[in-house]
């Protein structure tokens, strides 16, 4: 299904007062230094796993006007449970036409250029793989490339998968802070080289080299993936993100995939695609 059917959001969209206080404040910029160490997510994590916290639940589907008729039908015994809940396959289907490149996740959809000296900018910010990476020989094999950014909210399906077959040739965890993913924070902080991640390279059947990445968030101190290593197939599940919106970013190789124009007109409209996962943002070079 083409992204050309699916909404745009603007990325310059209206933040609450406490996210406008933290990251445009000088005394907020001063808690936010403690708020974005790891530790300080750790207690809320676990808050949200107990018993009592699945009261929350109601009051956030609606909020977030989620569609519940889309997810497993089951008693969830906490707020967490409820966010990593499952979707019923008959509303993410996958293309079975390799042909076509598909979205790892739900999420807002940006797509970046890489330029020639590994760098790809988005509003005031500009990042160079090699800082995202830690890898410089592997930055290097995406000169001229493109990098995708899902951007996942709260009302998004919280699970990522694999968007083709082939193996798992390398795993990486990098330590970092966990700023917000909004938009706000690109106006002052590099967050994809500083918040923490984790990426896999993964030798594809049909789009060559692939790295595929997980980026925490702000309260999101856990990014869960069950699949590090081995042979995966398009659609495996690859992990999970539990509390918080998070982000997913994936960098394909110059001439493998060309990305839906649609995609790259919204983007430079500073506007997001809205995509869920299984659709089609691309298609083999």
């Amino acid at each position: 299904m083409s992204v050309s059917n699916y909404d745009t959001i603007e990325i310059s969209t209206k933040d609450n007062i406490g996210v406008k206080f933290l990251y445009k404040s000088i005394p907020g910029r001063m808690f936010l230094r403690i708020l974005v160490r790891p530790a300080m997510s750790r207690p809320f994590g676990t808050l949200m796993e107990r018993r009592v916290s699945a009261s929350l639940v109601p009051r956030f589907v609606k909020r977030n006007k989620i569609n519940m008729k889309e997810y497993k039908d089951v008693k969830y015994k906490s707020f967490n449970d409820f966010f990593v809940r499952e979707v019923k396959k008959e509303f993410r289907p996958f293309s079975t036409d390799f042909n076509e490149v598909v979205a790892p996740c739900d999420g807002k959809l940006t797509a970046y250029p890489i330029t020639e000296d590994n760098a790809f900018h988005i509003k005031k910010s500009t990042y160079d793989i090699y800082s995202i990476l830690k890898d410089k020989k592997l930055a290097k094999e995406f000169i001229g490339g493109v990098c995708c950014i899902f951007r996942l909210t709260p009302d998004d399906y919280h699970r990522y998968c694999f968007i083709d077959d082939g193996v798992i040739t390398y795993s990486k965890k990098i330590k970092g802070v966990l700023h917000t993913v909004r938009p706000i924070s690109n106006d002052r902080y590099n967050v994809y080289t500083q918040n923490s991640r984790e990426y896999a390279v993964l030798e594809t059947k049909n789009y060559g080299k692939v790295v595929q990445m997980e980026v925490g968030a702000l309260f999101v101190g856990r990014i869960s993936n069950s699949a590090t290593s081995g042979e995966f197939k398009r659609g495996d599940e690859k992990g999970m993100f539990e509390f918080g919106g998070s982000t997913v970013v994936v960098f394909f190789q110059k001439d493998k995939v060309k990305i839906d124009d649609v995609i790259y007109k919204n983007t430079q409209q500073n506007k997001e695609t809205i995509v869920k996962m299984g659709y089609k943002i691309g298609t083999k070079v």
